[in-house]
């Protein structure tokens, strides 16, 4: 056997074993929550998508967003959400402490996750929708034009969208952030995480250019967007992106102009940790609000 071959066998015999202790412990752990009920839900690792794999890491950041959603609209159990690109649920488990008289809706393009997700999460206050849309990297032999969502407008008083913009290109970018205004309600507020190229990236190209030199999978070498995203100046991707939509950052004064576009203003911006310095987040979060009407 080649060294090539035993080394897949050996990676292979590690992942199975990951997977037959994660079916032993997560069932464990998950009866001896007291208090944070809603970790209930976060699903075996099969189901753990979106670059956030570990079990500790979906707990991390459900935590993470659950502060922030509470921070953002108030302690209350009323909600409407919308989370745009649900994936397998984890904005689903952060939103759960507030949405008891409210209402949860996921859309995402993958017809799998979805089925899961209608399976695994409960009925009585979530919903979960298809969208039959494509995308190269998550959905692609659907329509690739992008369509308005079959949702009422002003009847969400938050959307969250957790690493989808880092995957749209400029005209899927400025057609789903005119539907975020359109259902968002006068005075609600988006969560929305993205790759901003702003002044905080490019005092972080010296040490990612000189990473990048010796190996593009160091993290900071990694996310050097230096490559048009099909041939817009302000949406760009990194050189090892197979399609664009692996990784896409936006120009912030770009991004600006694309709120202004749409009715919408940046309440607050909590830079990620992707710029090799601190974050709440990996990525940038965006707090994103729609006027109130008059």
């Amino acid at each position: 056997m080649s060294l090539d071959a035993r080394l897949r066998e050996l990676l292979r015999g590690r992942e199975d074993a990951y997977a037959h202790l994660d079916a032993v412990y997560l069932p464990l752990d998950q009866a001896r929550v007291l208090r944070t009920r809603n970790l209930r839900l976060i699903p075996g690792q099969a189901r753990r998508r979106g670059g956030k794999l570990s079990y500790a890491e979906w707990a991390h950041v459900a935590g993470i967003f659950q502060t922030l959603i509470g921070q953002q609209c108030g302690w209350r159990d009323d909600l409407r959400v919308l989370d745009v690109g649900c994936g397998s649920g984890l904005l689903a488990i952060a939103c759960e402490p507030f949405i008891g008289r409210g209402r949860y809706t996921g859309i995402d393009v993958s017809a799998s996750q979805i089925e899961f997700c209608r399976e695994h999460y409960p009925a009585a206050t979530c919903e979960f929708l298809h969208l039959d849309v494509g995308n190269p990297l998550y959905a692609p032999g659907q329509a690739a034009d992008p369509r308005p969502w079959h949702l009422e407008s002003a009847s969400f008083d938050l959307v969250t969208a957790l690493s989808v913009w880092t995957h749209f290109r400029e005209e899927d970018a400025r057609c789903y952030l005119a539907e975020l205004a359109r259902v968002l309600r006068p005075g609600g507020r988006a969560l929305v995480t993205l790759f901003l190229l702003d002044e905080d990236y490019r005092r972080s190209l010296p040490r990612a250019a000189g990473a990048a030199s010796r190996y593009h999978g160091t993290p900071a070498g990694r996310w050097v967007f230096d490559r048009s995203a099909y041939g817009s100046t302000d949406w760009r991707c990194p050189a090892w992106a197979e399609v664009p939509e692996q990784a896409i950052g936006v120009d912030e004064a770009a991004w600006s102009a694309l709120l202004d576009d749409c009715g919408l203003s940046l309440l607050e911006l909590m830079p990620g940790n992707w710029k090799e310095r601190p974050g709440v987040f990996f990525q940038d979060v965006l707090v994103i609000g729609k006027p109130a009407a008059p």
